[in-house]
């Protein structure tokens, strides 16, 4: 039986606090029976799911997180339906709706004549939808109100807001509280704890209540989280408090009630800096997706139409102002002007578009009016790809992730044996009192902190992979960011990717007739010819200002050479071989100069007219501006650097002096491109493979590391792990250079996540106290702990600033 068809899904997760909260969710997802994959990047708040969607529906998933005790947050959009008459309409319609398998939930109101749909554009846009309610037999009439950005952001805002308060309130609270404890007041300490107990029971209820609600949750889910030790640490400072203040085995010594309300607080601080924090990580994907033009002038028959860009169908022509975001790709069909697609390639000069000239979504209309046929919509968009492909490696971990992932595992039943034997430890062995024994368990419980563990791979990640994609450097996943950094060895192909890949006129020798006559000769002929070379004398004829004469009785040599009837003479066009072979003598000081040309790494085209020799065209394939730059960077940096090329040693050679590599692989066949890749690793080599990702696809697939060169906006996206969408070999040296800062910026983290846990729980614990009379208040370690995750997310942050060394002073 065939494999079931597998789909994707992303799912925005909120209510996470931690990297166990992470952990949970995995774990919650995978044991659904058929689901095979699931990632959850704590730093972007996303689950990333691979399922069958036959068996398991969008309700199931979200069902598993919240089970988990997390929620999920969805598109939502209001769309208007022609055609419903009754309420059998609307269950037609809402069957039809629901069938999709990114519908979460689904009303129609016959009266407005609107449904009202939450969905997951992950797996199903609105175009899916508009499909889904026409097949049924009614009108789809457009969008009412598309509130997903705007419901994310109130959502977040409101999160904010919320911790905002809570932490205020406690500070107001426990600062005055704390103030008590150490100012003489007149009244009796027993008045004071009651009156304590009045002013700070509502106000611990109030900013603990999130913890201790999510404590409750993972306990029902049998699961220890961050929140339970959280909330057994801020919970036996409150309960120890009320003890003392009735004398239940405490006494009036044990008032914390200062010191839980703070502990709450500083743990709602620490969690409103991390969600500010790491709500900026996806700046990037933002700042794309806001390219996105919201609404396009359709002309039909005559007559200019808006409608909401996704009812933009391919074929239509849309008009595209000065000063408007072309709202598709497609062909310009009409007008002239410049179109500034610095946000797609990263180029700063804006290109001419005219008739004939493609133009993709998102780029900006500068001067002038232009009509575009629309070729691709929604989601098959230029634009779209990249924003799918960004959000999907933002997703994913790369190995080193593995590590904290363990740790984490083990972190939590590790801190918990580790307060309880702080307590035992000076309570019953060293003989310390009740309430310094449960300071120092208290405070083990609140300095302990996986999240920063948690935080430092994704948040690393995502900043890395959104600085990457407005560079022009789009990286695939996480994996792809940490094989590229260890790569040894950087493999090129020639053509397309060193050279322009567009053969050009560099010499021209004529033999008893002028240039003008020689050239004009091999253009009449080769203008037949779909060669790239006839191509090459044609458009070098043409450069000129030359009419190519009319030829007849074209005929091609099995590749040899072309001929045919110019002005009544025979022209033949072709190599020595044809030459030889149709009796025309080629003098020995024109051989001399084939063979000098050759050496050059030019090929040689010769023409005879009327069974003579009339001259040699020499043709090259000239290397990129940038591509002695590159290379010179990456053997700077201590890369081998090699050439791969179908072509002749000879041709090759002389490329690769050009460019500056010493190793040539020359006179491979497409198909072995791959096997040259496998012989370099098997000597131990990380091979990353650069090229233009139109015939190099096996050889992508072989590398390590598969590096596909866009051509400014028409960009191969499936065809390598790293693309590139300016067709600069810079940005090759400068993905590497990238890989490397993002990967070192996670072992920073990583190591900053572990130092800070293995320095402070000891210290917590008491481990300073015998030597140096040091102790950790609860209070000092919830703002520490606070500390370490705000640090980790900050550090990250960092990275949206970061140019690489290869682009720096460049545009």
């Amino acid at each position: 039986m065939p494999e079931p068809e597998k789909k994707k899904a992303e799912l925005k997760i909120t209510g996470m606090t931690c990297a166990t909260c992470a952990v949970n969710i995995e774990e919650s997802l995978s044991q659904l029976k058929d689901v095979t994959k699931a990632q959850v990047n704590l730093g972007t708040e996303k689950a990333h799911v691979e399922f069958d969607p036959a068996k398991v529906t969008l309700f199931t998933l979200e069902k598993a997180v919240k089970d988990a005790g997390y929620d999920v947050v969805n598109s939502e959009a209001t769309i208007k339906v022609g055609g419903m008459m009754c309420a059998t309409c609307v269950e037609t319609i809402e069957a039809a709706l629901r069938a999709l398998p990114g519908v979460a939930t689904v009303s129609v109101n016959l009266g407005t004549e609107k449904a009202y749909v939450t969905y997951n554009p992950s797996l199903s846009d609105l175009s899916d939808m508009k499909k889904a309610i026409e097949d049924a037999g009614y009108q789809y009439l457009g969008i009412s109100g598309e509130v997903s950005e705007e419901a994310e952001k109130k959502a977040r805002d409101a999160d904010l807001h919320d911790k905002f308060v809570r932490f205020m309130v406690g500070f107001a609270v426990s600062i005055p509280l704390m103030i008590a404890m150490f100012v003489p007041l007149p009244i009796p300490m027993h008045t004071l704890s009651y009156v304590m107990l009045v002013i700070a029971t509502p106000v611990f209820v109030f900013v603990a209540a999130p913890i201790f609600r999510a404590a409750w949750v993972s306990l029902k889910n049998k699961k220890l989280s961050m929140d339970v030790m959280y909330a057994m640490g801020t919970g036996v400072s409150y309960v120890a408090s009320v003890m003392g203040t009735f004398s239940i085995v405490l006494t009036h010594e044990y008032m914390f009630y200062d010191t839980a309300i703070m502990l709450a607080a500083f743990l709602m601080l620490g969690r409103f800096l991390e969600a500010r924090a790491k709500g900026r990580t996806s700046d990037a994907i933002k700042k794309l997706a806001g390219l996105r033009a919201k609404v396009a002038i359709v002309v039909s028959d005559g007559t200019e139409r808006e409608m909401a860009v996704e009812e933009v169908v391919p074929g239509d022509v849309v008009v595209v102002k000065p000063g408007a975001s072309i709202p598709v790709d497609g062909v310009v069909v009409e007008g002239e002007s410049y179109v500034n697609e610095a946000m797609i390639t990263g180029e700063p000069v804006p290109p001419l578009k005219k008739s004939g000239s493609h133009v993709v979504g998102g780029t900006l209309n500068t001067n002038s009016v232009l009509k575009v046929r629309a070729e691709k919509v929604g989601k098959e968009t230029v634009l779209a790809q990249i924003i799918r492909l960004v959000e999907d490696a933002q997703g994913s971990k790369p190995p080193v992730q593995r590590i904290a992932d363990v740790a984490v595992t083990y972190f939590i039943p590790a801190v918990l044996i580790i307060a309880t034997a702080s307590f035992l430890l000076w309570f019953f062995i060293f003989h310390e009192t009740a309430l310094f024994s449960l300071t120092a368990f208290i405070s083990v419980l609140v300095v302990a902190c996986p999240c920063a563990l948690g935080l430092a791979t994704p948040t690393a990640v995502t900043v890395g992979v959104g600085r990457g994609a407005e560079l022009g450097i789009l990286i695939r996943n996480g994996e792809a960011l940490e094989v590229a950094e260890r790569v040894t060895t950087v493999v090129f192909d020639k053509t397309g990717t060193l050279t322009k890949g567009k053969p050009e006129v560099t010499d021209i020798v004529p033999v008893g007739v002028t240039e003008q006559t020689l050239l004009s000769l091999a253009a009449a002929v080769e203008k037949n010819s779909q060669h790239p070379l006839a191509d090459a004398v044609v458009r070098a004829a043409e450069g000129r200002g030359m009419m190519a004469e009319a030829a007849t009785g074209f005929d091609t040599f099995g590749g040899r050479g072309v001929a045919a009837t110019v002005l009544s003479e025979t022209v033949l066009v072709g190599n020595r071989a044809f030459l030889n072979e149709k009796a025309v003598a080629i003098p020995g000081e024109i051989e001399s100069r084939i063979v000098s040309l050759e050496q050059e790494g030019k090929t040689v085209v010769l023409v005879a007219a009327g069974g003579a020799i009339a001259g040699l065209i020499a043709i090259a394939d000239s290397i990129k501006p940038t591509t002695r730059e590159a290379i010179a960077q990456l053997r700077a940096m201590g890369k081998e650097v090699a050439m791969i090329t179908g072509d002749n040693r000879r041709t090759a050679d002389a490329v690769a002096r050009e460019a500056g590599i010493d190793t040539v692989i020359a006179e491979v066949m497409p198909q072995d491109k791959a096997a040259e890749v496998r012989r370099l690793q098997e000597k131990g080599g990380v091979v990353a493979f650069v090229g233009d990702g139109i015939n190099d696809a096996p050889a992508l697939a072989q590398a390590d590391v598969g590096i596909a060169i866009g051509s400014g906006t028409d960009v191969a996206i499936e065809s390598g792990d790293i693309v590139l969408v300016r067709d600069d070999l810079v940005d090759a040296v400068a993905a590497i250079q990238l890989s490397k800062k993002v990967m070192g910026r996670i072992r920073g983290n990583i190591f900053w996540a572990f130092a800070y846990n293995v320095a402070l729980i000891p210290v917590a614990a008491g481990v300073l106290y015998p030597s140096f009379g040091i102790m950790f208040r609860p209070e000092l370690a919830a703002l520490a702990m606070a500390a370490s995750s705000v640090t980790v997310v900050s550090l990250s942050l960092l990275l949206k600033k970061y140019i690489p060394d290869a682009r720096k002073g460049r545009n």
